[in-house]
């Protein structure tokens, strides 16, 4: 398992859209599995999974991201987990890294592009 996390500014439903549509870019494999989203006293949630197919690992991993927005800040939590196919040791974790790479690239690309504005 690897786990990032971030505190951004913006509006939630705008880094969802764009975390989905990269991740989609970036991956041919990769497929927004689920998500859930909700506000409760002015506080907006939203948990994205992510799944991709791990040709090093030759096996699938997926990426649970959970977004947290109160007053333009937002709290990123991203957590990969899968990838391996042991039964008792967690070996060949590479897939995981790997995709939360790709994510933590795809988040620095919005901190730059919200600079730029």
């Amino acid at each position: 398992m690897a786990k990032a996390e971030y505190t951004l500014r913006g509006k939630i439903a705008d880094l969802a859209n764009y975390l989905a549509e990269r991740i989609e870019e970036l991956s041919s494999s990769a497929t927004l599995e689920d998500e859930s989203d909700w506000i409760m006293n002015g506080v907006a949630c939203m948990v994205l999974i992510f799944e991709r197919y791990s040709y090093a690992g030759q096996n699938r991993v997926s990426l649970n991201v959970t977004l947290t927005e109160f007053q333009g800040v937002i709290r990123v939590s991203a957590i990969t987990s899968g990838g391996s196919q042991a039964v008792f040791l967690k070996i060949n974790t590479l897939g995981e890294k790997k995709f939360l790479d790709v994510f933590c690239c795809m988040i620095q690309e919005w901190q730059e592009r919200g600079a730029e504005s």
